[in-house]
């Protein structure tokens, strides 16, 4: 068997290790409702998530065309009590996740989880889906003090010290994952399945298909001239 050069793989939340954009959408547009505005289909939600909440509700504010700091202030409850009530209702792990997760465990691999959302959702979030206990360290979007979000390598690097130190490397499918990963000076790989198209252009160190292709990849590494 050929040996993986990792000690620890990190992944990000909704939109790299989970599909989650059906039950954001759906509390994000009960929230617009509750305020009178129009809602957004799940193509855009996934558009407007990324750095939290908060940002996610001002996007999808401002392509309702009615922003305001009032607006968003009304808008975060509405959106946290529905959320809080239909964390999983169609969230899943992408295909072929689990099987990843606990094949990297089965090899020794340390596995770790960083993401913007914050604990009062990914904690339970993690609890329905099964995944809380494959994990050696959490780190979401409030654990380190509000507003320590990715871009900011800090989560990232609290993650790796978190779950042991090491070699590692980290999963994402934005700009916001990848450029936490380059900060904290760990390798890292974009997913294309992901909420954003442009995996291409993110600049990891290399790109990820399909859950099915993440071991190979792991054992072939270096990949772009990386060490």
């Amino acid at each position: 068997m050929t040996k993986i050069s990792f000690d620890l793989v990190g992944f990000d939340l909704d939109g790299t290790l989970v599909d989650s954009s059906a039950d954001l959408a759906a509390a994000t547009n009960h929230a617009l409702a509750s305020i009178g505005l129009p809602t957004h289909d799940v193509e855009e939600v996934k558009r407007f998530v990324g750095k939290g909440t908060r940002i996610m509700l001002e996007r999808a504010l401002r392509a309702s065309g009615d922003y305001s700091e009032a607006r968003l202030d009304a808008l975060r409850p509405a959106f946290a009590d529905y959320y809080d009530r239909h964390l999983s209702v169609h969230t899943r792990p992408y295909s072929g996740a689990v099987d990843a997760l606990d094949a990297l465990r089965e090899r020794g691999v340390r596995v770790g989880l960083c993401t913007n959302k914050s604990e009062r959702f990914t904690l339970p979030l993690l609890e329905e889906l099964g995944l809380h206990d494959r994990f050696d360290a959490i780190v979401c979007g409030d654990t380190l003090g509000a507003g320590v979000l990715k871009p900011d390598p800090a989560p990232v690097a609290a993650m790796v010290a978190r779950a042991g130190g090491g070699r590692s490397v980290f999963l994402g499918d934005t700009s916001h994952d990848i450029d936490a990963a380059r900060g904290a000076g760990i390798a890292s790989i974009a997913v294309r399945f992901g909420f954003v198209d442009a995996a291409d252009e993110l600049g990891a160190d290399a790109i990820l298909d399909h859950y099915g292709d993440l071991l190979p990849l792991l054992e072939k590494w270096p990949v772009r001239g990386t060490k």
